[in-house]
């Protein structure tokens, strides 16, 4: 309750960059202030239509971001002041352009209100899939980069992948990561991620 306080104090007019609040937020089920997802909604679209649709041209993350926010609240992503932000993940060579977390994010994303990926988009739940699987450590886990797991990348990779867990290939990997989520665990239960 009090970081949901702090989070609505912090961000009292929300708008786009407020994602991780608005996702908090509702997710929570916290009792926003009367209009607080409408008023980050309106303040978006002007944000969306300011910029053109293009919220950035190489971190495809803050498209993911967006789609989940907007799923959170409730609002359709294909149709933000008449742009569609989920098509920007239609390209599969930009999405992972920024690193391991495009794909993760990505696909959460996507899964997130079950959108759709066109046969003729060049990117696939599958390729991202594959992706992802391939950049897996020999300790189990999963890593923005070098050679050892890192929680949050780790934890992030199970979510992505938990959707998919029919597949033999995804449980055998989220088994794996998870085994490697035990050993970085300390013995209170906290993480360390980047110090």
């Amino acid at each position: 309750k009090t970081a949901s306080q702090y989070m609505v104090k912090a961000a009292p007019n929300p708008t786009f960059g407020d994602e991780w609040f608005i996702i908090s937020l509702a997710r929570g089920e916290y009792s926003v202030p009367a209009n607080y997802y409408e008023t980050y909604y309106k303040n978006l679209v002007q944000e969306v239509k300011k910029l053109e649709g293009n919220l950035h041209s190489r971190k495809y993350t803050e498209y993911s971001r967006v789609i989940l926010a907007l799923s959170a609240i409730g609002k359709d992503a294909t149709n933000v002041g008449g742009y569609n932000l989920v098509e920007k993940l239609y390209d599969f060579d930009k999405v992972v352009w920024q690193g391991l977390n495009g794909p993760i994010f990505a696909l959460i994303a996507l899964d997130s209100w079950d959108y759709d990926l066109p046969k003729t988009a060049k990117n696939s739940r599958d390729k991202m899939i594959e992706h992802i699987l391939s950049k897996q450590l020999a300790d189990g886990g999963f890593a923005l980069s070098g050679t050892k797991a890192d929680p949050d990348m780790t934890g992030m990779a199970v979510q992505a992948l938990s959707t998919y867990k029919n597949r033999a290939d995804v449980q055998a990997a989220i088994n794996k990561a998870l085994d490697a989520l035990v050993k970085l665990q300390g013995k209170d239960g906290s993480y360390q991620s980047w110090g």
